[in-house]
């Protein structure tokens, strides 16, 4: 327990007792301890942590240990910085979230005339997945005017834009494209110098292949036969808008903070990045969908999967309470863990 505590960075008020919460989160937190890939996880309440550390390793290989500092590719987790460069956009005037998407990528087919920024920010667009198009003789990563490329060749769509919901990788790499063209910035730098930078993530950055490398990088493993085999990269491990960024609990501790005020985004923008605009189906709970997070009675949260990683984000914006744990590793599926690890920090 002294051990735990060594290494765990606890402010704790109320009537939760520190040792009770550590070793709460330690018992959650057993698959991802020893020799095999770990975890960082983050509790923070008026952006102070109440727990911050690392477990297990974030390279089998090199036996390099998980810290609070460790970058994880954070998958689908991305999409909220996508989602946010919009409507930093949108506030420069420079687009609407009403714009037709073909109005930015006019090489879409006229399936998709009808579909708009807004429609493809809360997955409403109808677009068809871009994984299901990809050649079986495929060898080399895509990137993303490979995604547009294929889109642009599949004339038809699932269903009219707006009248239904159906989780679309397809669509926010599409976004991560239009933020290019309104704002003349390639996608990783638009992102560093309109939210990482101000907001002093100093290590957090969208991956592009010979770009900036990843400063504490965990690489990411997959179970199979008993042993832990390394599974970092996949063909659409390249794309950016779906899930390119790589970034730790403190750098997201630092952004979790900008969404109680406007230091980043103004209040119309985060309300409708926070308001429920459609009810998610065929996924495994009960949520609906703003602009990047999914909303669930009292949270705004999101999960990240991608080969090798887990993650999830889990906020409680009225007891600006926070749960943030990244994986590199393919199972558990963190959301439940994060909720049970919040339970005890909860107030009535």
């Amino acid at each position: 327990m002294r051990l735990a505590l060594l290494f765990a960075s606890i402010f704790l008020a109320g009537p939760v007792h520190a040792t009770d919460a550590v070793q709460n989160a330690d018992r959650l937190m057993r698959k991802y301890q020893g020799d095999v890939p770990g975890a960082a996880l983050l509790v923070l309440r008026d952006g102070k942590p109440l727990l911050r550390r690392g477990y297990g390793l974030a390279n089998l290989e090199q036996h390099t240990r998980v810290t609070p500092g460790t970058d994880f590719r954070l998958a689908s987790v991305s999409k909220q910085f996508i989602a946010a460069a919009i409507l930093l956009l949108a506030e420069d005037g420079k687009l609407t979230p009403d714009d037709p998407v073909r109005h930015w990528l006019p090489s879409l087919p006229a399936a998709n005339a009808r579909v708009t920024l807004r429609q493809l920010l809360d997955h409403t667009g109808g677009l068809v997945d871009y994984e299901d198009l990809i050649p079986p003789e495929q060898t080399a990563q895509l990137n993303d005017q490979d995604v547009l490329r294929l889109l642009s060749a599949a004339p038809r769509s699932y269903f009219a834009p707006g009248s239904a919901y159906r989780y679309s990788n397809s669509g926010y790499v599409l976004l991560g494209l239009v933020v290019e063209k309104a704002s003349g910035r390639p996608l990783q730098d638009f992102l560093a110098e309109r939210i990482f930078k101000p907001l002093h993530m100093d290590h957090t950055l969208l991956y592009v292949h010979d770009g900036k490398s990843v400063p504490e990088r965990a690489y990411g493993y997959s179970r199979s036969k008993g042993r832990w085999l390394r599974t970092d990269q996949s063909l659409t491990s390249a794309t950016r808008g779906d899930g390119g960024i790589y970034s730790n609990i403190d750098d997201l501790a630092k952004w979790d903070t900008a969404l109680y005020d406007d230091r980043l985004l103004g209040d119309a923008s985060r309300k409708a990045a926070f308001s429920p605009h459609v009810t998610v189906v065929g996924e495994p709970y009960e949520a609906q969908y703003g602009y990047g997070w999914r909303i669930t009675g009292d949270t705004l949260w999101h999960s990240g999967e991608s080969i090798g990683f887990r993650n999830v984000i889990v906020r409680w914006p009225k007891q600006h309470l926070t749960v943030i744990l990244l994986s590199n590793r393919n199972e558990p599926e963190p959301y439940q863990t994060a909720l049970k690890i919040a339970r005890p920090f909860l107030q009535p």
